[in-house]
């Protein structure tokens, strides 16, 4: 088989849009608010709505590696569920295992780096425009989950403990996902550096948005909406989203793209 051929077949993620950037910062809106909302509104509690979140992940997971080509509903499902089981890995490490925001935040870096030294260590690559092996895909998957758990870490860290409310943290990390994108139209920085770093960025930013909207809160602010009008709110336009890309493909990479990385 050719990379060519290799790459038609397992073409398995997206390309970097607009329309990429809009979905993932509303599903990262969407970890926040869904794993709040079946956690308490609909009383599953923290440990039962793990599991619930745990088991629809893996069977998303298993589609999504079985597929031979990026399907843009499963995909984003996948983004969707992974950043709610995100959420509650740093959510049982706070609120179970009173493990505090200030040690789980560096240990969630830490282990997200060494995703990515293993990842480059294997395959001498973290571009996304590469992902046309089983073993890249894992890796792929493994480096956005830690992403979640890392994101909601260091929002919560920001915007709560350190008492900076849901606004300043929108402002803060809003204005690093900036800084980013100006170092790499501006400066040149590397793009896949640049992706990677932005992409880490738009959780806390999705997770903080999420809390804006839907929280009530006099010391951290919030627009007091609601955990469960936030997320329909948000799945609604994820899904308005995903149905066009679905129709018009503009988020799948171009044959003469394909070609050029063969």
């Amino acid at each position: 088989m050719t990379a060519l051929t290799a790459r038609r077949l397992l073409n398995k993620v997206p390309e970097v849009t607009l329309f990429f950037w809009v979905i993932k910062i509303m599903c990262t809106t969407i970890g926040e608010t869904a794993a709040d909302y079946l956690n308490e509104n609909l009383g599953f509690g923290l440990t039962n709505t793990t599991y619930v979140a745990g088991a629809l992940l893996a069977v998303l997971l298993l589609a999504q590696f079985r597929a031979r080509r990026y399907v843009a509903p499963l995909y984003w499902s996948v983004v969707v569920v992974i950043s709610v089981f995100g959420t509650l890995i740093t959510d049982n490490m706070t609120d179970r295992y009173n493990v505090p925001l200030t040690l789980s935040t560096p240990v969630f870096a830490a282990i997200l780096a060494a995703v990515f030294a293993t990842w480059w260590g294997v395959e001498r690559t973290l571009s996304i425009h590469s992902i046309v092996t089983t073993r890249r895909e894992a890796f792929y998957w493994l480096a956005i989950l830690f992403t979640f758990a890392l994101g909601t870490a260091a929002g919560d860290l920001v915007a709560e403990q350190a008492s900076l409310g849901y606004g300043v943290s929108i402002a803060i990390f809003g204005g690093i996902i900036a800084l980013i994108a100006a170092a790499h139209y501006g400066l040149g920085l590397n793009a896949v550096l640049t992706f990677w770093l932005a992409y880490i960025m738009t959780r806390p930013l999705g997770a903080s948005i999420g809390d804006e909207l839907s929280q009530s809160s006099h010391k951290y602010g919030g627009l007091g909406l609601g955990t469960t009008g936030t997320s329909y709110l948000f799945l609604a336009g994820i899904l308005v989203l995903v149905t066009y890309l679905t129709v018009t493909k503009r988020d799948q990479t171009p044959p003469e793209a394909i070609e050029a990385t063969a």
